[in-house]
């Protein structure tokens, strides 16, 4: 069902917006350097696997309406690609008729785009809702696995150029993930965004680290 991931990609949003604290000071003599695909791991954990498979059953009417609806629109976009293509192919194309033929076909996919999109929105929001939940524990998972593995510096595969396969620590994370996250809710709660969940975590983190006002009193226990 990759459909139901195509609305949630928010990539890494777990250690762009919550940062990887530095190695301790003890620990960075280490020179261990890994790789790991963050976002696949967050894809490939335990209960991301079981969350889209409920959202395949809780949703499944509008999974099989988008594909009806999907198959006949693609089909009717193809039509038109067809005959844009005959028109082109003639030793004279008409013009006038080449832009009108490109206009319907353009107006036709736009309108498809849209009308699958609302078809998609409740299930595609229940797996934004369901990854974003695995993500605000992505940082965690991120650093038991740095830790377990003596790792200092941890690259993504896109900023890599050549690595071997044991430098790659992705199940690593997966593990930790499907130990800090063994579930997920994909109850989307009322007025819900996609982001809302990072956001508010980043916001509260913040907050804890901005310094106390001055003149403030203490803190006593």
């Amino acid at each position: 069902m990759k459909k139901i991931f195509a609305a949630s990609a928010l990539a890494i949003a777990g250690l762009s917006v919550l940062p990887l604290a530095a190695a301790p000071a003890a620990a960075q003599s280490r020179t261990g350097i890994a790789v790991a695909d963050v976002e696949a791991a967050v894809r490939m954990s335990n209960a991301m696997t079981v969350a889209t498979q409920q959202i395949q059953t809780t949703y499944k009417a509008q999974i099989d309406q988008y594909n009806a609806r999907a198959t006949t629109l693609q089909a009717e976009v193809d039509v038109l690609t067809a005959r844009l293509r005959e028109e082109a192919a003639k030793a004279t194309p008409n013009q006038t008729t080449l832009q009108n033929i490109n206009k319907e076909r353009t107006d036709k996919a736009q309108a498809a785009q849209r009308e699958l999109g609302e078809i998609e929105a409740p299930y595609a929001l229940a797996a934004n809702y369901a990854q974003e939940q695995i993500q605000l524990r992505l940082r965690d998972a991120v650093k038991a696995a740095t830790a377990a593995k003596r790792v200092d510096l941890l690259l993504t595969p896109d900023v890599v150029l050549d690595r071997a396969d044991s430098v790659d620590i992705t199940d690593a994370v997966v593990a930790e993930l499907n130990r800090i996250v063994p579930n997920v809710s994909i109850a989307v709660p009322q007025g819900y965004q996609p982001g809302q969940l990072i956001q508010n975590a980043a916001r509260a983190a913040q907050a804890a680290a901005a310094p106390a006002p001055a003149g403030s009193a203490p803190t006593t226990r």
